[in-house]
C-alpha cells in the first residue's frame, strides 16, 4: 500500500509568526497533534508539536501567557522530516521509527499534500488484523 491511500490529506499549517498560545487554540480546534509552520509564501520551514507547545505553555505561567513574546519560530523543529506519496507504509513505519517521531508530511513532487501518523499506520494494522482479507 502507498503512503497516499494511508495519508490524510491537506496539511494544516500556521504562521512562524503566531505565538504558542495561538498555536495551541488552533490544534485544538483543528483537532490534531502537529502544524507545519510557514513562512509568507507557505514555504515549509519548520513543525510544531503538541508536546512542545505544552512544554513551553507549561513553563510560562498562566497570568503572563499572553504576554510572552515567543512564537513559532523559537520553538518549531526546523528538521521537517518528509516522505513522497509513492513511497509504501512500511517505509513511513520504519522512518518514524527511525527518527522517532509520530508523524510525517507527505510530499508529491515536492509539494506538501497531507499528513501520516503513527496512528494512520496503527488503523491500517488492526484493520489487517481484525477484519483478514
Amino acid at each position: 500500500m502507498k503512503v497516499r491511500e494511508a495519508m490524510n490529506q491537506g496539511v494544516i499549517s500556521i504562521s512562524a509568526r503566531t505565538s504558542p498560545l495561538e498555536a495551541f487554540e488552533k490544534m485544538y480546534k483543528e483537532g490534531v497533534r502537529r502544524l507545519f509552520v510557514v513562512d509568507e509564501e507557505d514555504i515549509v520551514l519548520g513543525v510544531v508539536s503538541y508536546s512542545d507547545l505544552i512544554g513551553v505553555l507549561g513553563a510560562i505561567k498562566p497570568t503572563i501567557r499572553k504576554e510572552v513574546s515567543l512564537n513559532l519560530l523559537d520553538i518549531m523543529s526546523k528538521d521537517v522530516i518528509t516522505i513522497s506519496a509513492n513511497d509504501g507504509i512500511e517505509d513511513a513505519a520504519n522512518l518514524m521509527l527511525r527518527a522517532d517521531i509520530s508523524g510525517l508530511l507527505v510530499l508529491d513532487d515536492k509539494k506538501p499534500v497531507g499528513v501520516i501518523s503513527k496512528t494512520d499506520i496503527c488503523r491500517l494494522v488492526a484493520a489487517e488484523i481484525l477484519v483478514p482479507s
